[in-house]
């Protein structure tokens, strides 16, 4: 079995940017494929997003499969979306995949 992807890219974000990534994610890689997971609740560095009346922000997760390039990709566009929404709490977090034989 050949080894698709390289990384498994994973973002864990504030669901008010999620429109902003999936878009720019989407223009910049336009074969990319991903998983969501909403209503994300969890406790960052700064502030807890627990969708309740004390703590009403929720998190998403996005989950994609890439090669190198498209991680680099991801890369700039994490950094762009950041920039423009410093305050939102966007994480990006890499994992190498690994083929098993």
């Amino acid at each position: 079995m050949e080894l698709i992807a390289e990384y498994r890219a994973e973002i864990i974000s504030n669901q008010s940017v999620e429109d902003d990534i999936i878009e720019r994610l989407e223009e910049n890689i336009p074969d990319i494929q991903y998983t969501i997971l909403n209503d994300v609740h969890g406790k960052g560095l700064k502030t807890r997003k627990m969708g309740s009346a004390a703590w009403p922000e929720q998190n998403f997760i996005l989950y994609a499969y890439v090669d190198a390039e498209d991680a680099r990709k991801i890369y700039a566009v994490i950094a762009e979306v950041k920039k423009k929404f410093p305050k939102e709490g966007i994480s990006l977090f890499f994992t190498r995949c690994a083929e098993i034989e």
